[in-house]
């Protein structure tokens, strides 16, 4: 039997016109490139990730490194970040759904390797700043 599959962020370019960010200096990550896609996939888990959003390369290389955070930091946020998310999703009157486009499936009890947990959680600071949206509210955000 196929176990889940993991997708996440099929976001487009649906909001790119909207309006520019005027502070913290951001906007220069956000408009490079159009084809800007991360893909991992891992078929022995039968899990796919991808990430299309243009300029979050460009972003990701301006965060803390590889290895900077433990693994189960990451997995920790992740969960959290996934299950406001998805709250959001089945909430299209209260939240754009332009923005909340599809659930993320993601498995609490499914290891996805630290990779996977770096690009996710990175990729949610980079939603937040992006389309100025708060998931989790704690102390010492960098943004």
């Amino acid at each position: 039997m196929i176990k889940k599959v993991f997708y996440i962020v099929t976001f487009g370019v649906l909001l790119y016109s909207c309006a520019t960010t005027k502070d913290r200096n951001i906007a220069q990550y956000f408009n490079h490139d159009k084809n800007d896609t991360i893909r991992i996939a891992n078929d022995s888990l039968e899990y796919e990730i991808l990430i299309i959003e243009p300029g979050f390369n460009a972003w990701l290389v301006t965060q803390r490194p590889r290895g900077y955070y433990s693994e189960t930091f990451l997995e920790i946020r992740n969960r959290q970040y996934v299950v406001e998310y998805n709250q959001r999703v089945s909430q299209p009157i209260r939240f754009d759904p332009n923005l909340y486009i599809q659930y993320i499936n993601y498995e609490p009890h499914i290891h996805y390797g630290y990779e996977v947990n770096y690009l996710l959680y990175n990729y949610f600071l980079f939603f937040e700043q992006r389309y100025r949206q708060r998931f989790l509210v704690s102390r010492g955000r960098r943004f």
